[in-house]
Order: C-alpha cells, then structure tokens, then sequence
C-alpha cells in the first residue's frame, strides 16, 4: 500500500482516489477552485470528512431550518454541542440525542458503548455535569440469530460504557420491525445540569492564544468515521471495522470530572470534544465560530501508535479526546488541573489571525485550507422530493375494524409483541441509580431525575413510532412530538424542549427526500404548537442496506420540568377504589397499529389523525389536575391502544385488578390507537373535582383488590384473565425470544 504522502494531488484526480473518501467530481472541483489548486492526500481527506452529511448537513440544513429553535427559555439552541434550556434560579438543563448507527451494525458493542462516550462529551463540553443517558434503538425482529445478537451486544455496550462511566441509565425505548434488519438504529441522548455561569461553548478567539489537546492518545481507530456514517452501509462489513472506535469509560470519568474542573478557571477561552472528523472538525469549527484561524502542529499531538502520518492523525475519531482554547501564558493551570486526574493534556497549536487551518508535521506544512470552507461554507443541496406512489394508494384506504375474533388471544399475542413486552431484560442491565437522584426509573411513560438541592425534578422520555411516518410521515411526525409531550405531561412534568435524532435512508431517492421533508414539517408544527422548541439534533442518514432503506425514524428525546416533586406521577394504578378514566374518544383507526401488524404482517392506509389544538389543550388539562393533586396515577394510550395500557397500569407487583365496562365496537375500543387519549385513575372522593377540569373524560371502570383483568363489551363476550398471567407473557416474551433458536 501506497504511504500518504506517495499519493500525488495528480493521482489523487486522475485515479479519482476522492471519490472513494465521499467527495464528489463537483465537490472535488469546488476544492481545487478554493484552494486554487489541487488539495493533497490530507487536505482531500479533510475535506471529504468536513463536507460529509454527517458533518455537514448539507442535504438536510435547508430543512433544520424550518424547526423552531428560539424561546424566552431557549439558553443555546442548535449550533453547539448540546442546547441549553433555563429552568429557573440560575440552572439550565443541557441535552442532545446522537446517532451510532454505522459503527453498531459492524461492532454492535463498541458501536454502542462509543455513542454514549461521545453523546456524554457532547453535554460537559458546554460545561454542565451529565446526570442521565437514555436510548433510542431499533431492530429487525428478533427472528434471528444476527439480529437477536446485534440487541444483545448493543445493550451489553450501553451498559458496559454507562455503568462504568457513572451516570445514570434512566430509560429509552426499543422497537422491532423488518426494515431495521440490516441496518440498526442506535440513538443516544444525554442529559446535564449547569449554572448559567457555567456555560462554555467551542470557541477559538484571542489570537495568540493556545490550543491544548487533552485526554486520550490518538489511535488509528475510527479513521474516516464520519464519511462512513454518510454512505449506505457495504453488505461486507467486515471492511467497515476500522471506522469503528474503541472507548474507554474510566478514562471518560476523569475527563469528565478535570473539564468541569476547568471550566471555573478564568485561563479557558473554549472547549469542544473530538466528536465525528475527530481533530479536523472540532479544530476548524471553533476557528470558524470565531472568524480566526487555526495553526496546530501534530508532532505535539500524543500518539497511541507509531509512525501515524497526517491525513491520519487529522481524521482519526480515537474516543476521550476534548481541544481547549487557553489564554496565552496561562497553559500549566489547566495542564496541572489535567495531570491531577492523571490525563495529559498537551499544547498542539495556536491560534492565529489569517483565517486558515493549518497544519504542520515533521517541519513541513501537510495542509493549508481556508477555514470557512470546511465549516461555514460547505456546499448545501436543495434535493428534489417526490410523493411515493403507496402513499396515494394508503390515502384513499378506507378506516376498517380489522376482524378479531377472540378478543383475549389478541391481548396475549399484543403483550407478547416485542415491541409491546416489557423491556426489563434490558433496563435491568443498566445502572439507573448511580448519583441517587433518580425518582422514576426505567419501565415508565418518562424517568425522573431530582434536581439536587431544589423541590425541582426533570423528566425524560424518546420517542418515535416510525409506521405511522412511514404511512403518512407529515402526520407521523407531529404525533412523535406529541407522544414525547404525552409522556411528560402523564408524569406530571411541564415538557420545555426537545432535541431530535432524524433517521432515514438515502436522501438522493426522492420519495425518502420527500419523507424527510414531510416529516420535518410535521414535527416543527407540533413544536410549536406544544411549545417545545427543538435545541439540538443529530442527522443520520443513508441507513439503508442493498438498496432497502429503513422506515423513517425521526426520534424525539424531550426533557420536561417538575416544579415540585410532588407532581411526580405514577404510570400505573395505586389503590383499589380508584376511578379509571380515558380522556379522549377513541375512534376506528388501525393503520400502522400493532394490531395490524400482527394481523397482516405488514402496515397500511392511514396513520391515526391528530389534532393539535385538542392534544394542547387535553396535556394543559391534565398538568393542571395533576398539579392539584387530583390524578393518582396517568398513562397515555399508544402501541396496543387502550386494552395495553389498561393492561400496563395493573403490571406492578400491587395485586391489582380491573373492573371495565366499554360501549361502541369492541375491537375498536380495545386496540385502535387513536391519538391524543390517557388513561388516569382518580380518587373517588376527587370525582367531581376531575370532571370539572377535564371535559372530554369518560369514567369506564374502577380499580379493584382481586388481580382480575375484567373489561366487559356490550354485545359480546368481553375479556377475563388473571393479570399475573398476562403479566408473565408482557415479562417473558424478550427472553424467551432470545433464547428460542431461529
């Protein structure tokens, strides 16, 4: 194999070697007229890295666009590592969701457990202490022996890293279905707390000033990972493993806890982890932000292997490695602070006033860019959409009720649907308690973290039911918005923001262009209408494998406030004698449903409607009643409909039953998934209360002592079943799958 530096700018053209590293013939051109020249190995390198989808967004910024990011509350919205809202007495909550997708399906494990490093860099960059992770995963189903062992290693690395690295686990949410089969998703979000004088951002001004590099040594270990993340995973990818980085949590912790050390020292200017493009973009994206220019010499930059070359050096995304901006003259203070945690911490360059990225080694300039083009001015495409044909088909679909004939054999084989079952084989492997601020733990509608000190608590929640955008993505999209609120609200948080993880296949096919567009407008109305300003977000497209994409899977992590912990509510039902309401009618709507899917094996016509204005109103509704005391415990009603939920309510190790009695088409009122409706359950004596304030409630039952499942229909015969039977099957279902052979 040919060294770097035995690549010449004429080979490099002639062979078209920049196609391989993802530039295009048109970009490649762009290059050499910014550069009035032809780049070299590692100028092309860096380039190629800078101006990848994942770096770049440069198909997918003309439609971030359109969320809306400003709010009296909104502290830093999208643009830095993570977006800062203010909660009040001079503290913010800091939050992002960051996708793994790539990497996990070639080394499920390190895939998964170098998210959560990177998405936790992300959170104490800005400068705040990360107090809770959650996920977001999807699977193929769990039919066979690949997939069952993608799950498997993927869980194994979030919870390898997360417990390992002390911060808390707290919840998430996993789904299986077909289109994940080759191509998993692994989304990762975090959650810190700062004070607003706290915040830092990755910012290189003062010229003059130093760059220090600090943390881990640099490997040749995840090279061109970004570049990587940007294109159709290869059906061999075994060729993929090197753009696979290892990590290491303990080493994580110390970084951690000497940055937020660092960040009270009045030396630092900036501070920005090396996420994806490693060096280069945290390098060239503080320069940018600054309207400096950047000099840095790699003979300093401390090497985990012998003999790396420039091109590797720039664009390795080794793990544990933050750049900070220092006043010049003042570097020993923060190395000392490093040092104490037994991290080294390294001056590698300075920053200077021509606006340039420069980079030198062995005495010799190896790359001279302008530093605008690789951050501010990359290239932005406006990509042509087009409606798929499915969707007119879907659209003209009349709203059937599917025909189930034995109503209690459903509710096992829904409870026994993967996506359904509980998912305690996997919380039970994270650490949700470390920090002993968790209120809520994993297995809820939202977790709860106490805010230290204060009466405050904050909830959190993903979320994102990609059938129904794949049926209809515009209507898919504001209901992924307003299910993550739904959860909040049902645990009696007041929802504050929201960051997304767009996932989707490959954005040159128009009809998947056209779901991205949809969708995005679906959830920016949806924010604005719930008032959840999106703060920060992660692109992840071309997941798709042989040419199959995935469904689109835009996730919603949302963080919501607790004024008082004393509205922390339960998702499921406290004493016998309480009242069980739905809020909300329930409507013939099964597109998309899991009913569906279990019938039909596939998912068409409508996904469920929604109405924005009425779901405002009822979570204002609700938030007010929970706020006074007067719901014991919320739940809403999603995959499944009503039937799981009432189901999920008495799966608590209380002894509880159900009494219901339900009107109208059975089948409709057990499993359709009309949107915007709860279950709650209310004292008898807060009766009257609760009426009063929530107009569109229907008492339909009461909760009982005897462990009974009882609904009744009017016309037909309704459902009894012991509900630690039910209970066994919504429990066993994951591991019985895993160990069944395929």
């Amino acid at each position: 194999m040919l060294l770097t530096h035995e690549i010449s700018p004429e080979k490099i053209e002639k062979d078209k070697i920049y196609q391989d590293m993802g530039l295009s013939d048109q970009e490649y051109d762009m290059v050499k007229t910014i550069l009035k020249r032809r780049p070299n190995f590692t100028e092309t390198g860096i380039f190629s890295v800078m101006w990848s989808e994942h770096c770049s967004y440069k198909t997918s910024k003309p439609l971030l666009k359109k969320f809306p990011s400003k709010a009296p509350h909104v502290l830093q919205g999208p643009g830095e590592g993570a977006g800062i809202i203010d909660i009040g007495d001079n503290q913010a909550v800091v939050f992002k969701v960051e996708s793994h997708n790539h990497p996990s399906a070639v080394e499920p494990y390190q895939g998964a457990a170098t998210g959560v490093g990177g998405i936790i860099r992300d959170v104490f960059s800005m400068g705040a202490r990360p107090i809770a992770l959650m996920n977001s995963l999807r699977f193929g189903n769990l039919t066979t022996e690949r997939v069952k062992y993608l799950f498997s290693e993927v869980v194994n690395g979030i919870a390898g890293y997360g417990n390992c690295v002390g911060v808390p686990t707290v919840g998430g949410e996993v789904q299986f279905d077909d289109s994940y089969e080759d191509n998993p998703l692994v989304n990762a979000m975090c959650v810190g707390l700062i004070n607003h004088d706290d915040i830092q951002k990755g910012i290189a001004t003062g010229v003059g000033n130093t760059v220090l590099y600090a943390g881990a040594p640099t490997g040749r270990d995840g090279i061109h990972g970004a570049t990587f993340a940007s294109d159709d995973l290869a059906e061999d990818s075994d060729k993929d493993r090197p753009a696979v980085q290892v990590g290491d949590p303990f080493m994580e912790k110390l970084l951690i806890e000497a940055c937020l050390e660092v960040i009270h020292s009045d030396a630092l200017v900036g501070m920005q982890d090396m996420g994806a493009a490693g060096l280069t973009s945290s390098a060239s994206e503080m320069a940018s932000k600054a309207g400096t220019g950047m000099e840095m010499d790699l003979d300093r930059v401390p090497q985990r292997e012998l003999n790396m070359n420039a091109y590797e050096l720039m664009l390795s995304e080794s793990q544990e490695r933050m750049l900070l901006v220092v006043k010049k003259g003042r570097e020993q203070e923060i190395i000392d602070i490093f040092e104490k945690y037994g991290l080294q911490a390294v001056a590698v360059g300075e920053i200077i006033e021509e606006q340039v990225f420069r980079i030198k080694q062995h005495g010799e300039v190896q790359a001279d860019i302008p530093v605008d083009a690789l951050a501010e001015e990359a290239p932005v495409y406006h990509l042509p959409s087009q409606e798929p044909s499915y969707y007119k088909v879907f659209q003209e679909m009349d709203n059937m009720i599917p025909a189930v004939t034995d109503h209690v054999d459903m509710l096992k084989k829904l409870l026994k649907q993967p996506t359904i079952a509980s998912k305690e084989w996997v919380y039970d492997q994270y650490d949700s308690m470390v920090q002993t601020n968790t209120v809520v733990t994993p297995g809820s509608d939202a977790a709860v973290v106490r805010v230290k000190g204060t009466d405050k608590a904050l909830a959190i929640t993903t979320d994102c039911n990609s059938r129904y955008i794949y049926l209809d993505p515009e209507t898919g999209g504001k209901i992924a918005v307003a299910e993550a609120a739904r959860n909040l609200v049902c645990s009696g948080a007041r929802p504050l923001g929201l960051t997304d993880g767009l996932n989707f296949g490959n954005p040159t096919n128009r009809e998947v262009f056209w779901q991205m567009e949809k969708s995005v407008e679906g959830m920016s109305e949806a924010a604005s209408t719930l008032q959840t300003p999106v703060i920060s977000g992660n692109v992840s497209l071309y997941n798709q494998s042989q040419g199959k994409a995935i469904f689109p899977t835009p996730v919603v992590g949302m963080v919501g406030l607790h004024e008082s912990v004393e509205h922390i509510t339960p998702s499921y039902f406290q004493e016998a004698g309480d009242l069980i309401y739905v809020i909300g009618e329930t409507k013939c709507e099964f597109g998309g449903s899991e009913l569906q899917n279990v019938l039909n094996g596939k998912y068409e016509g409508k996904a469920p409607e929604i109405n924005l204005s009425v779901e405002a109103k009822r979570q204002q509704e609700l938030l007010e009643t929970i706020q006074q005391g007067i719901i014991q415990s919320a739940h809403d009603i999603a995959e499944g409909g009503l039937a799981v939920a009432l189901a999920e309510s008495v799966f608590h190790d209380k002894g509880l039953g159900v009494s219901v009695e339900l009107e109208g088409d059975f089948t409709t009122e057990l499993f359709s998934e009309t949107q915007s409706r709860f279950v709650v359950s209310v004292k008898p004596e807060h009766q009257a209360q609760f009426e009063n304030k929530v107009n569109d409630a229907s008492q339909i039952g009461v909760v009982t002592a005897d462990g009974t499942f009882s609904v009744k229909a009017q016309k037909e015969d309704g459902i009894q079943e012991d509900v630690e039977t039910l209970s066994q099957l919504w429990k066993g279902a994951i591991p019985c799958l895993l160990k069944s052979k395929a």
